[in-house]
């Protein structure tokens, strides 16, 4: 995949990949042995026929392709650009045992970027109507899904922008706005009505929803955008943001244009983000952009137990981010203004794996030292923001917040259904697409019975 050159991306916030020609593309997608068994499909969250859109591409149908990958995912120019598909589709192809998987991935974005039609769905009205809570991926695939079953469908988002992470998580340089709404307009072509600033608990609850709006099914699927930090001295410091409010303030309020816009953002010449997931990356990557001489990414493990994506390391360091792996913080230092000025750091090693596998850090003694900044960027993870299930009694939910379903995303109120990161955690897009479409299924199940 074509790149814009370290050097340049640095300085703007355009996408750093730059997609496929037609006869690259092609080239890539006669590698595929179209086996008999995919194993890549299995390894799809959302089950596309990798095989069958491939096909299309060699012959030289992005059109087909497309229309062959909208079976199944109506967000494909996203998941083309944000799905961890080494991790899924990729890592289950037969082709890397011979010498490397087919970039299903570039492939899919080519499709949906080379593809494009005005194609229409004739859908007949079965006069059921479902709520959908959140317009994140998993919101928006329950919506599609549904509405090709011919559900009304309303979608209630609590911002004034549609997308949920994929609007005020995602950097414009991964993944621009424009295919976001673009990916949305399409659902709207085929019926799906979308209503923003509606905090769903708030504005209106789940039982009005139920009892006095009409639906017969309501959806949630708010994602888990709840910021969590350490606990560290100085926390409360100006300046030390959640990756959360550092991002939206960037991605959807627009912040690097400040004083054109309303939102501004400090980062001054020393910025630190501290985590290893693609959230640290991002907020890095995107800091990097707004000017400072210098971008500090601490990770308490090393390189080879990071969550991020490979790729989005890789451009990281291209783009001069300078990692000190192996070191968490354990103060930080303000001046007389109440503004952070320093972060006490001490240094860490691997010790015995932890419940999930990875080797757990274990602080180094006498190893602290200093690192001085002017701002920091918390990114170790979020949990579930409880405002719906503290507003409806009987929707049950785990120590830690989030929604108990069964295997299907039915919760325990009649005709409510959760699914994505209100459920599991913090995941990835295509799971939490994977998620909507089996509550679309589920939901389908349900109302026919009625």
């Amino acid at each position: 995949m074509p790149v814009q050159a370290a050097c340049e991306r640095r300085k703007n916030f355009d996408e750093v990949a730059l997609g496929l020609s037609s006869e690259d593309a092609k080239k890539e997608a006669a590698r595929c042995l179209m086996c008999k068994n995919p194993k890549c499909v299995e390894g799809c969250p959302v089950n596309i026929d990798i095989p069958g859109f491939i096909k299309f591409i060699v012959n030289g149908d992005p059109k087909g392709a497309l229309a062959k990958i909208k079976e199944t995912n109506m967000l494909p120019a996203v998941c083309g650009r944000v799905c961890p598909q080494e991790n899924q589709c990729e890592k289950f192809c037969i082709r890397g045992n011979i010498d490397s998987p087919v970039e299903i991935g570039y492939l899919e974005r080519f499709a949906a970027d080379f593809g494009a039609s005005n194609e229409s769905f004739e859908i007949q009205s079965n006069g059921k109507k479902v709520a959908i809570v959140g317009s994140g991926p998993s919101g928006l695939t329950c919506a599609a899904e549904l509405r090709k079953l011919g559900y009304g469908v309303t979608v209630f988002e609590a911002l004034h922008e549609l997308g949920g992470v994929l609007t005020y998580g995602i950097p414009e340089f991964r993944l621009p706005k424009k295919i976001v709404k673009s990916e949305i307009a399409s659902l709207s072509e085929i019926g799906v009505e979308f209503q923003v600033n509606h905090v769903i608990g708030q504005t209106i609850d789940i039982d009005e929803l139920l009892e006095n709006e009409g639906f017969n099914a309501v959806y949630i699927s708010t994602g888990a955008g709840y910021p969590h930090f350490m606990g560290v001295e100085g926390e409360d410091l100006n300046y030390v943001y959640s990756a959360n409010e550092f991002l939206t303030r960037i991605n959807l309020m627009k912040a690097h244009y400040f004083p054109e816009t309303d939102t501004p953002v400090h980062v001054g010449n020393s910025v630190a983000v501290i985590g290893g997931g693609n959230t640290a990356m991002d907020a890095a990557r995107c800091a990097l952009r707004l000017g400072p001489e210098k971008v500090f990414l601490i990770y308490r493990r090393s390189r080879n137990e990071m969550p991020a994506r490979k790729e989005e390391v890789i451009h990281a360091e291209e783009e001069g981010i300078r990692f000190e792996f192996l070191t968490s913080p354990v103060k930080y230092i303000g001046d007389k203004e109440g503004s952070v000025k320093k972060i006490i750091c001490q240094r860490m090693t691997l010790g015995d794996p932890d419940a999930g596998g990875r080797q757990r850090p274990v602080a180094v003694p006498d190893s602290n030292f200093e690192i001085e900044v002017d701002s920091v960027i918390v990114a170790i993870g979020t949990g579930a923001n409880q405002l719906i299930s503290q507003t409806v009694e009987d929707i049950q939910v785990n120590s830690k917040g989030y929604i108990i379903t069964d295997e299907y995303g039915r919760t325990s109120k009649k005709n409510v259904y959760a699914g994505g990161d209100i459920v599991t955690g913090s995941a990835t897009v295509i799971k939490a697409m994977g998620a909507g479409k089996i509550a679309a299924r589920v939901i389908h199940c349900d109302l026919c019975e009625i």
